[in-house]
């Protein structure tokens, strides 16, 4: 907040950016500053700013002087704007008002898909912003939610001490059993029925993300929710847009042209492969990942127990990739594998020619780090380990990653 660069939350619909963006404004308001908080749902605001970015200060204090006036510091004014996407020309608004008023006036701002893929939105406020892309609750948040602040102790127990064995495994893996199963959106945590939850994502999916197809500009809802549905039983795998393409009857531009709007609507992510050899790494096909369990559950209408599901492993695999995009980011994750199939789930490199590489099983029984050996001879800077559901000697407790 102290920054002069513009502050713009992204994420996907309902992860929280409106509540996120009234908890700083209420915070705010609880001092001495001046700050305003402005919807642009709200048609006559967004029909005014349209017309021009001036008009924004008839429903905002005016800061006392521009970027270009001398003199004493004026007080900063705070505004706070919401669904900032819905103005006609978002990015343009934003870069006049921050070249005029940087010195006075300190915007925040949420916005969603249709703002993110305009293309000239970097390029234009390069030096001017700072995003921040908010995700659905994680694990640790969902127990926060759900007030269970021993079990938050208990896990950062966990996590911080290397042989801590907890007396309450039993009790974390039925929570983790949930999350994995329902997602991290907050409306659908805080929901304790089952079936509401079910209900609560099928509206994320037929309500919501039928905002971000309008918005996007895609043509054909049926085949993108078609496509939705395929790559979500796809979880972990390699995606061959010719086959998508052959599936949905469309051609390979369409294709990628939605797993692109998915991607930049904070759906899914597609991860690169691992080659020093940055044209090969360019060319292969990614792994694609779902950033909520949720949604790529509702997808596949599959809700049954978690201990009866034949995708545990797609869905634990998806879950080791949410904490390592949480940990590290998720343009520094990527895949290893070989032309004879050997394959290693996520390689992530931290230092050059040093990372850390993570396989994730079910069951780690019988598996040992000898199995990996020509990643581990090929890439001798990098660690490896195993991320398994169960618990075991040879490897890593998920809930301890």
């Amino acid at each position: 907040m102290s920054r002069k660069e513009y502050t713009i939350i992204t994420g996907a619909r309902q992860s929280g950016k409106t509540s996120l963006l009234m908890a700083l404004f209420n915070e705010l308001e609880t001092t001495e500053k001046t700050a305003t908080y402005i919807s642009l749902e709200d048609r006559e605001i967004l029909t005014a700013i349209n017309e021009h970015p001036e008009n924004i200060f008839a429903y905002s204090p005016r800061p006392g002087k521009t970027a270009l006036e001398q003199g004493s510091p004026e007080e900063i004014i705070y505004l706070f704007i919401d669904e900032i996407q819905y103005a006609d020309q978002p990015s343009n608004f934003i870069k006049y008002l921050y070249d005029k008023y940087r010195e006075n006036l300190k915007l925040v701002a949420t916005g969603s898909n249709a703002f993110y893929i305009d293309s000239k939105f970097r390029d234009s406020l390069a030096g001017r912003k700072r995003i921040f892309e908010l995700h659905t609750l994680d694990f640790e948040e969902m127990l926060n939610f759900r007030r269970q602040y021993k079990l938050i102790e208990e896990l950062e127990l966990i996590r911080s001490q290397e042989d801590y064995i907890s007396s309450r495994h039993r009790e974390l893996i039925a929570w983790f059993n949930e999350y994995l199963i329902f997602g991290g959106y907050p409306e659908v945590v805080l929901e304790q029925d089952q079936q509401e939850k079910i209900n609560l994502l099928r509206d994320i999916r037929d309500s919501f993300l039928e905002r971000d197809i309008d918005e996007s500009g895609v043509s054909n809802p049926d085949k993108f929710y078609r496509l939705l549905q395929l790559i979500a039983g796809q979880t972990g795998n390699l995606v061959n847009r010719n086959e998508l393409a052959l599936t949905i009857e469309a051609d390979n531009k369409t294709v990628g042209k939605y797993l692109y709007v998915l991607q930049k609507c904070f759906h899914i992510d597609l991860i690169k492969p691992f080659f020093t050899n940055l044209r090969k790494e360019l060319t292969k096909m990614p792994k694609i990942y779902f950033n909520d369990s949720g949604l790529r559950n509702i997808a596949l209408n599959r809700f049954y127990k978690f201990e009866n599901r034949e995708d545990r492993g797609k869905l634990l695999e998806n879950y080791v990739f949410s904490r390592l995009r949480d940990l590290y980011n998720a343009d520094s994750i990527r895949f290893w594998r070989t032309t004879d199939q050997k394959e290693i789930d996520f390689v992530i490199t931290t230092t050059f020619d040093k990372g850390k590489a993570y396989e994730v099983k079910m069951n780690c029984q019988g598996v040992k780090p000898v199995a990996f050996k020509k990643f581990l001879e090929q890439y001798s800077g990098y660690s490896l380990d195993i991320i398994s559901y169960n618990i075991h000697q040879n490897c890593k407790w998920v809930l301890k990653l």
